[in-house]
């Protein structure tokens, strides 16, 4: 294999058998793969079986920085990596208690704060699940029904929107 023709780091590939990876590093015959859900593997340069989905020039060096900064895309396309969501300020140290109508039965309190990172992590899990649909090999036809749906659970969650701090993290749902 020619130096052209070799992935550089932050190269993202579909194998075969292993699904979805992404070069984190190079070695002398081989590559370093970290597969979604195989972890890290190691793959020959020679090997020509996977789909190279984006190809990263290979630089002669790389810093630290361009180095996590390519890692931290790379996690937010694939993994579902998200950045850090604020709950507002007039719910810091709140408490939501959920009271049944049955006075014998006992209320449960929940602190606020854990109820919202349980809905961002909703939030984030349908993220990852609308990018394996766009990625996935549905028609056209099918994929478009099954964002509706998505599109139909934000608008459920839209509810939720209060616990946020900035409007840009809150949910939306269809625009009529």
């Amino acid at each position: 294999m020619s130096e052209s023709n070799i992935l550089g780091v932050g190269s993202r590939v579909k194998h075969p058998a292993y699904g979805d990876g992404v070069v984190i590093k190079l070695d002398v015959a081989a590559y370093e793969v970290c597969f979604i859900l195989y972890g890290i593997k190691h793959v020959g340069k020679t090997y020509d079986q996977w789909e190279v989905v984006e190809a990263i020039p290979m630089s002669e060096v790389a810093s630290f920085t361009e180095a996590e900064r390519s890692l931290e895309r790379i996690l937010k396309t694939w993994m579902g990596v998200t950045e850090e969501v604020k709950l507002g300020d007039k719910w810091n140290n709140g408490v939501m208690v959920l009271k049944p109508e049955d006075a014998s039965m006992k209320e449960k309190e929940i602190p606020i704060d854990t109820f919202f990172h349980k809905i961002v992590m909703v939030r984030d899990r349908i993220r990852v699940m609308e990018q394996r649909i766009n990625s996935s090999k549905l028609t056209d036809e099918e994929k478009v029904n099954l964002q509706q749906y998505i599109t139909r659970i934000y608008g459920s969650l839209t509810t939720f929107n209060v616990l946020f701090k900035y409007k840009e993290d809150s949910f939306t749902g269809e625009k009529k």
